[in-house]
């Protein structure tokens, strides 16, 4: 952790001295101030690696410097500070860009825990912006050339080298077994094993035997010792999958196992030790399951070390169509089918469907066609539902009370009136959307990810028009 420095915002004296005692083993440098004002000027005069934010200072609210580190864009990690009673507080921080949080009071274990993590991770996300942005549309199991991928191929890149867990979150059907994959095929252990363990999809009584295995006559069935998944995993990688879903009680051991590296066998009183990599992936939020008091939060310290979000379908602007074309390939050959393309109007309804189910669904509905059609090309008549549904009309928008299911695109976003000139001729739609962008850029001093938030898109649908717009000098 050698040149890292810590900024210690804190305003009551003697929890400060206590923090900063925690700490003075740590290779940090470690600044404190005790308001909010003193902080913005400390961030003023350089930039911390990181940031323990007490919430509630007697000049101002926390968040309202975590606001102004957002919108200055400083690559600082922050842990945020707060009482018991204020962990609603401490998940809104989360979610305008804390990296995490402790809760008063907490012992100096705790603290050095999420400290070590939170500079892994910031150290880790340096890396990453270094890394030149080479696009690519497939990567060890993934297709698509999207930038919300290339974000993600590049931290699969910079975790894989390190022997720091992985926490992957994302809705079902993103891949998160893939990304997994990756990061052990891109990492040292790669010769190693890579064992894959669905915690939801298997009893709560037996989850223990998987994971840690057991001995002759543990239970009733148990009629020959059984090496678990810890015990197979040794030297490569082990890949809890649904981790929210274990029981409590398997947590405390899996705790300590992550700790020590050791374990015993149900039934067996011999410790054993393995070198096992830990991966671990939930569709759930693993802040709101802590809360809930359905994750411990110990555990959760302990796995929360390199976060990686997959990006659900819908958000992947243009992969869509990469994904189905080949998946109808690798189909039609395993069905002995001529398909190897679709129709434009095939490809349009693809496209600007919403896709709750992510890939998985979108495998499952080419699957669908390849099997029960013929022909070489897949027209729009033989989509299945829900995609060969009509579409509610546009103009009609999402009902009362109701969020449409994705961000509009700048089609839908960009004004559609009758847009005209001084001499009264009406100015293409694609004139007006790119005044409404790039006005949108100048007023957002250039950020892009601003600039996509106020006009409720996803900074992505702005990089490609704008990379369209500079590439091509004709209209749209």
């Amino acid at each position: 952790m050698s040149g890292n420095t810590i900024l210690l915002v804190e305003d009551t004296p003697s929890l400060a001295r206590l923090y900063k005692q925690y700490l003075d083993g740590e290779d940090a440098d470690v600044t404190v101030v005790g308001t909010g004002k003193e902080a913005l000027a400390a961030l003023t005069a350089a930039t911390p690696s990181l940031v323990l934010l007490d919430l509630r200072l007697p000049d101002m609210d926390g968040l309202d410097i975590l606001k102004e580190m957002k919108e200055r864009e400083l690559p600082s990690e922050v842990v945020v500070v707060t009482a018991h009673g204020s962990i609603n507080v401490a998940v809104e921080a989360m979610r305008s860009g804390a990296y995490d949080f402790l809760v008063k009071p907490f012992n100096a274990e705790r603290l050095l825990v999420t400290v070590r993590n939170a500079l892994k991770h910031g150290s880790l996300s340096a890396i990453v912006k270094k890394i030149i942005d080479v696009s690519r549309d497939s990567y060890f199991g993934f297709i698509g050339s999207s930038l919300a991928m290339q974000a993600v191929y590049r931290t699969v890149d910079a975790a894989a080298a390190s022997k720091a867990t992985v926490f992957i979150t994302g809705e079902s059907g993103t891949g998160k077994e893939v990304a997994a994959e990756a990061i052990h095929r891109q990492s040292p252990r790669k010769t190693g094993p890579f064992v894959a363990i669905n915690c939801g999809a298997i009893p709560k009584d037996l989850m223990e035997s998987e994971i840690f295995g057991h001995v002759k006559g543990a239970f009733t069935g148990a009629h020959a010792e059984r090496d678990g998944a810890a015990s197979r995993a040794s030297g490569g990688t082990l890949f809890l999958d649904e981790i929210c879903e274990m029981d409590l009680a398997l947590q405390t051991k899996l705790l300590r196992f992550i700790q020590t590296g050791s374990f015993q066998k149900v039934g067996g009183s011999k410790t054993e030790k393995v070198d096992v990599r830990f991966v671990c992936a939930t569709n759930r939020d693993p802040l709101a399951e802590v809360e809930a008091g359905n994750f411990r939060e110990d555990l959760y310290y302990r796995l929360h070390v390199i976060p990686l979000h997959l990006p659900p379908l819908r958000d992947r602007n243009g992969d869509v169509i990469e994904i189905a074309r080949h998946f109808l390939v690798e189909y039609a050959a395993e069905e002995g089918k001529l398909f190897g393309s679709f129709s434009p109007e095939a490809e349009q309804i693809i496209g600007e469907f919403s896709w709750p189910g992510n890939i998985r669904q979108l495998q499952n509905v080419i699957r669908n066609i390849v099997v029960l059609n013929e022909g070489d090309v897949v027209t729009a008549e033989m989509l299945p539902p829900p995609l060969n549904r009509p579409a509610p009309a546009a103009e009609a928008g999402p009902a009362a009370g109701q969020r449409p299911e994705q961000p509009p695109d700048t089609e839908r976003a960009a004004p559609v009136a009758m847009a005209s000139s001084g001499d009264g001729d009406i100015v293409p739609l694609w004139k007006v959307e790119r005044d409404v962008i790039e006005r949108a850029i100048e007023a957002c001093d250039g950020n892009i990810p601003k600039a996509a938030a106020k006009l409720g898109i996803s900074p992505s649908t702005i990089y490609r028009k704008k990379l369209s717009w500079e590439s091509e000098d004709v209209e749209p």
